[in-house]
């Protein structure tokens, strides 16, 4: 990319005002509510008004008492002592499920707090958490039931306390409170451990649902083995199956955060066995914190079981309808009765809407159903066209599916975020080119060319630049032309007519008709086969018209399609097994979907998530449609995978929301060390964003801890350049990593990596192959002295850890565009421990346009990429 960041002038800060002004603004603000928060629409009935109200303190007792909060009265209200942290408590006489409460700020209002819920009001479940709150009137939808709900604040938005107008709560009364319910919670989540015995007695074994397996610590005191529940949870029983060597003296602890621990269950009299705990707690997470052994040796559990109150305290999940599943507003579905001028209004006036539209948070996916059809197909951003059948050849397009650059005058080099997948297409006769051009995060996978006569080209055709790209399971018929095409990847792939074209770095793996093995000149980097890998999961129409989701066998030593000429292997789910994710749903319903053993449909749109999405379960397949994508707001973790076999995650975009996230998607916990060489994770088109929309902010992007896990085809990005009146910069939208690779053989085909302001990938696990590296470094170094790594000038595109003795990669390309300060310089891209079992073949540098310089291509070797010798490549490496 090319793009240049804007320079915005920062405003100046407005004055704080004095708390008599602030009182007035409310009182408007409480009066007319339309402060910034959509208006949530109209809940059953107001079940708080005129209720018994407690608060942890009041500012004056005589006129700012809690009950002033719930009195209906807007001109008076609750006023806290100018501390942190303070709660306003309403008890609604009878258990109730809410489902939303108002808040109608005073001038001294809360910038972060939680809403929360309780049965007894003493254990409290979260319904609600901001760090970000503005003040003013916030109509907030909410899901939770309890008898008693309060605002917990623990950061005030001012120096005075907090004060409240009123204090509404929405819902319905009835119900009885939740019984203990019978699912072990536990069992699948991420696990931890103060210690391990070895790597055979891991703290995952004591959660895994398997009596024979256990975790067993150091022989010492104290000793801890910690699980995460994914998000808040009312506790009501632990059984804990110790192994011989038991605790004598522990508690049961909860936390919200990991790091501040409520005991609710202590002994110093057990005898070991097994124990069923009846416990009374919520928090996130739960760990037995162990301080005296009942034996010389560790602590060893065989199973650490918790259970919930279910029931009407979790989030309703609806049920699908699998031959007529409501997949979303932004979804069309076409069959070959829909009239063709009915079609190609609907796909003109997409196109029209996404040609530019690269940073808007519309995205929409055009389904075709199997059939025949005559279309033309120009994609714009954030779309995807897909065919519904098991096979590519069920539907055909006569006409054309394509994407072209004439937006930015032939420069493809932006045109990312679009998608075309299982399809055939038939040119109109005369006409013998299609074309794709595009960069990144655009991939045109297990498609159809028909036609030896016909070519796919890979850039404008005559103009611009484009600049990488992904092409899999895919048969051309005819000539696939790179072009001005910079670096492509070809995966298990059919070229009747075989490639043509080179410029830095083109890869072809298990592709049959792929060039002669040649680099640099051409630049064509040659893999016969590939060595494990399962497609993309994909939706489609059976005879009955039931929809269903099939999953691609994992294949191993590949070549070619898995479906041309031959019946792919895998298996097939009916969407009846999974929830269908609309944008706004909460974190919480998606996680009691994915408790109840559902998998994820989520449909085009922006779905904004304020606390992890949690997959424990094995084999769970999430797909998205339209590149959904998922938001982290508040500081979240967009989503976070246990320690198991065989998740697939497709199709879905991450992106940082405005406060800093410390990881957007992590794949298992750290310490993972269960091995799943048979049934790896895999993730197939899955991007990140941090900027573009908005200034974004995460400390890591994507951390892979779990061994084994696949990556096919992902784009990791900080932004270079943002939507008009949205300002990136280096202190702006900030972002120290993009990859960071703990878990043993894990592989990546098609990585891209690029902007980021420390090192692009680290890569501390043993025996890991990457196919396919595609890197810019950051744009935007101030200057030398503010991208320095200890003394070295700059950070690695891809660094492989010191202890590592076993790396393999294939097809490497990093790219330097220092354009705010050309003075700065890389000291080298790839950064490697010199050992013969880490292995580099095929490197390539380039200064864009001479811009900057990148100093060695590999540690010491490899010559410097810069203004006089913009190009460098390397073959080998050691």
């Amino acid at each position: 990319m090319t793009s240049r960041a804007t320079s915005v002038r920062p405003r100046p800060r407005r004055p704080v005002r004095h708390l008599l002004v602030g009182l007035t603004v409310a009182v408007v603000a409480a009066l007319t509510p339309t402060g910034g928060t959509t208006p949530a629409q109209a809940a059953p009935t107001l079940l708080s008004q005129g209720r018994p109200a407690t608060a942890s303190s009041t500012e004056n007792a005589g006129t700012l008492a809690a009950a002033a909060a719930v009195d209906g009265d807007t001109g008076t209200r609750w006023a806290s002592a100018f501390s942190d942290p303070q709660w306003l408590q309403v008890d609604l006489g009878a258990r109730a499920t809410i489902s939303q409460v108002n808040l109608l700020w005073e001038g001294a209002y809360g910038r972060a707090f939680q809403l929360q819920t309780s049965d007894d009001g003493a254990t409290w479940t979260t319904i609600y958490s901001t760090t970000t709150g503005a003040g003013g009137t916030q109509n907030l939808t909410v899901t939770g039931a309890g008898r008693y709900v309060r605002m917990y604040g623990t950061a005030r938005g001012t120096g005075y306390g907090y004060s409240l107008w009123e204090f509404q709560v929405y819902g319905e009364t009835g119900g009885s409170t939740p019984t203990c319910g019978s699912t072990n919670v536990a069992q699948g989540s991420p696990a931890t451990a103060s210690s391990t015995q070895d790597a055979g007695l891991a703290a995952s074994a004591a959660v895994d649902g398997n009596p024979g397996t256990r975790w067993a610590s150091a022989a010492s005191d104290p000793q801890w083995l910690r699980v995460d529940l994914g998000s808040t949870r009312t506790i009501c029983r632990v059984t804990l199956t110790w192994e011989a060597a038991y605790a004598r003296s522990f508690q049961l602890q909860t936390s919200a955060d990991g790091t501040t621990w409520t005991t609710i269950y202590s002994t110093t009299t057990s005898t070991g066995g097994t124990q069923n705990l009846t416990v009374s707690g919520s928090g996130r997470y739960l760990r037995m914190y162990g301080t005296a052994r009942g034996t010389t040796y560790g602590y060893s559990l065989w199973e650490l079981a918790v259970n919930t109150t279910g029931g009407t305290s979790e989030p309703p999940v609806g049920t699908t309808d699998p031959y007529n599943p409501n997949l979303g507003s932004n979804t069309f579905v076409f069959d070959p009765s829909t009239p063709t001028s009915t079609i190609q209004s609907r796909l003109n006036t997409l196109f029209t809407q996404q040609e530019t539209n690269q940073f808007g948070p519309q995205r929409y996916a055009v389904l075709f159903k199997p059939g025949t059809y005559t279309a033309d197909v120009n994609l714009g951003f954030f779309t995807q066209v897909a065919g519904l059948g098991m096979s590519p050849d069920d539907v055909n397009l006569n006409g054309h599916v394509r994407t072209e650059a004439f937006w930015m005058g032939g420069n493809a080099t932006q045109n990312f975020w679009r998608a075309a997948e299982n399809l055939s297409v038939t040119l109109p006769a005369g006409q013998t080119v299609e074309r794709w051009a595009v960069s990144q995060a655009a991939p045109y996978r297990r498609m159809h060319l028909r036609g030896a006569q016909n070519q796919i080209q890979l850039w404008n055709g005559g103009d611009g630049w484009s600049s990488g790209g992904l092409l899999a399971d895919t048969r051309v018929d005819g000539l696939v032309v790179s072009g001005s095409q910079q670096q492509w990847y070809s995966r298990n792939s059919e070229f009747g007519n075989g490639w043509t074209g080179s410029v830095w770095n083109m890869v072809f793996q298990g592709v049959i008709g792929a060039p002669a093995p040649s680099f640099p000149n051409p630049s064509h980097t040659v893999i016969a086969q590939t060595p494990q890998v399962r497609e993309k999961p994909f939706l489609y129409v059976d005879g009955s018209g039931e929809y269903r989701v099939f999953v691609p066998a994992l294949r191993t030593n590949s070549t070619g399609t898995s479906w041309y000429n031959k019946t792919p292997a895998g298996s097939s789910i009916s969407l009846s097994q999974f929830y269908v994710v609309q944008p706004g749903t909460s974190a919480a319903t998606i996680n009691a979907a994915l408790a109840q053993g559902r998998h994820l449909l989520f449909t085009p749109g922006v779905h904004h998530v304020t606390e992890p999405i949690q997959v424990n379960r094995t084999d769970t397949v999430i797909l998205g449609l339209g590149l959904a994508t998922i938001q982290a707001d508040n500081g979240s973790v967009g989503m976070r995978v246990a320690d198991v076999d065989g998740v697939k995650v497709a199709g879905l975009m991450f992106e940082a929301g405005t406060t800093n996230s410390p990881v957007l998607m992590e794949v298992g916990p750290s310490g993972s060390a269960a091995s799943h060489a048979s049934n790896p994770t895999s993730l197939h088109d899955v991007f990140f964003r941090i900027g573009g929309p908005h200034v974004g902010k995460a400390t890591n992007t994507l951390t892979v801890n779990s061994d084994n896990v696949i990556g096919d085809h992902m784009w990791l990005w900080r932004a270079d350049h943002a939507a008009s009146g949205v300002p990136t910069g280096w202190t702006l939208n900030t972002a120290d990593t993009g990859l960071t690779v703990n878990g043993d053989d894990v592989t990546m085909y098609g990585l891209f990596v690029e902007h980021y302001q420390k090192y692009q990938t680290i890569w501390n696990g043993n025996g890991g192959r990457t196919y396919f590296y595609q890197n810019e470094l950051p744009y935007d170094p101030p200057n030398q002295a503010a991208w320095m790594n200890g003394s070295t000038r700059g950070y690695a595109a891809y660094k492989v850890a010191d202890s590592v003795t076993s790396h393999q990669a294939f097809g490497l390309g990093s790219y330097s565009y220092f354009n705010v300060n050309p003075a700065v310089v890389e000291e080298r891209s790839f950064e490697v421990p010199v050992n013969p079992n880490v292995r580099f073949t095929n490197m390539v540098t380039v200064s864009l346009g001479g811009v900057g310089t990148i100093n060695r291509v590999i540690n010491n070797a490899g010559g410097t990429a810069n203004a006089a010798n913009q190009t460098v490549y390397l073959t080998t490496y050691p």
